[in-house]
This record gives structure tokens, C-alpha cells and sequence, in this order.
């Protein structure tokens, strides 16, 4: 059964039914490693504001401007939280094995459960909410469609240990289910 997470809850606690940890199974599931995978402009950050925040700590390349060595980087903060047993919430567009298996091998090495959010492509509404946005934080056409052509849905045989699909739920708000994987586990 999807939970809905309304932005209103921004600002607020999330109620006590809603777990920060696990849409489905509630309470404390122990270190985790959460891997956002999607398009540029798809609700990634507003997702990771709203449901993640307050529990992990965001790691995203977007806070690091034109630093170089970005990955580089990335994997330290990653390191550094979970070795001091804070869970990670990596909010970066993540499109492929390439992106998300340092990640993986990042959590199993630190013992965490790795989670990946799925956010199925709608190329149209994330081109148009991107167009949207101010000038700096506006992706250029060409990093957008080139984020789209390496898109890959994840799957449990990546290495992940739980996967969620995340959809938009019409009123502003969010579903999340547990996603089934090509062997019919979700």
C-alpha cells in the first residue's frame, strides 16, 4: 500500500505513522545508504527535503558548485557519515550502474542497507518543470536529455537491498511503493 507524503509536512513533523526509514516495514531499520535515481527536475530534492532530511545526511553534487574532483568528494562525505553511523541520502540524478555501484560498494563496506528511490522518467513534465526554474539551478537541455539517455531503471541484481517507486500523487504530494523486481520480489 503507498503511503502519500504532502509537501505541507515540509515545515512540519511527519506524522507517527510515517517512518523515516522504510515506507513499508516502520521504525529503526538501522545505517542506510539511499541511492535517489532519476531526471533532472523529477522531485528528487523536494522528495529528499521531505522524507529523508530529517533522518540521513543529504550528500548532493549540486551543493558543491563547480568544485572539482566532484566524485571524488561525494564518496568522502559518504565515507565520513557512515562511518560515524549516520545514514546517507545520495540526491543525485544516480542514472546508472556507473554512478551507483561506488555507492553500493560505499554501504556494503560500512555495513548499511542500501536503498534505492526509483523516479520513472515523464520526460515531458520534467523538461517543462525544469524550463521552470530559475537560471541557476536550470540544467542545460543538452545535460538533461543526456541524464535521459543513460537512465536505467535499478533492480535488486544491482546490488540494492530494497527499491521503492516514487510517483507523483496528483495533489502534490508523493506515492511510494515497494518496487517488483524482474524475479517478482519487491
Amino acid at each position: 500500500m503507498a503511503k502519500t507524503l504532502s509537501p505541507s509536512l515540509h515545515s512540519q513533523l511527519l506524522p507517527t505513522d510515517w517512518s523515516l526509514k522504510s515506507p513499508v516495514q516502520g521504525g529503526d531499520q538501522g545505517l542506510e545508504l539511499v541511492v535517489l535515481v532519476g531526471l533532472q527536475a523529477s522531485g528528487k530534492s523536494t522528495f529528499c527535503d521531505l522524507r529523508l532530511a530529517a533522518s540521513h545526511t543529504v550528500v548532493s553534487k549540486d551543493a558543491f558548485g563547480n568544485a572539482r574532483h566532484r566524485q571524488r568528494r561525494q564518496m568522502h562525505l559518504v565515507n565520513e557519515a557512515l562511518s560515524a553511523g549516520r545514514s546517507v541520502a545520495l540526491d543525485n540524478t544516480n542514472p546508472s550502474p556507473a554512478e551507483w555501484q561506488p555507492l553500493i560498494d560505499a554501504g556494503r563496506a560500512h555495513g548499511a542497507t542500501v536503498v534505492g528511490y526509483w523516479f520513472p522518467p515523464d520526460p515531458e513534465a520534467a523538461a517543462a518543470r525544469n524550463a521552470a526554474r530559475d537560471e541557476r539551478s536550470r540544467v542545460p537541455d543538452v545535460g538533461f536529455y543526456t541524464t535521459l539517455g543513460r537512465l536505467r531503471q535499478p533492480s535488486l541484481a544491482d546490488g540494492f537491498d530494497r527499491l521503492f517507486t516514487v510517483s507523483f500523487d496528483g495533489a502534490g504530494g508523493f506515492l511510494v511503493e515497494p518496487m517488483a523486481d524482474e524475479d517478482g520480489r519487491g
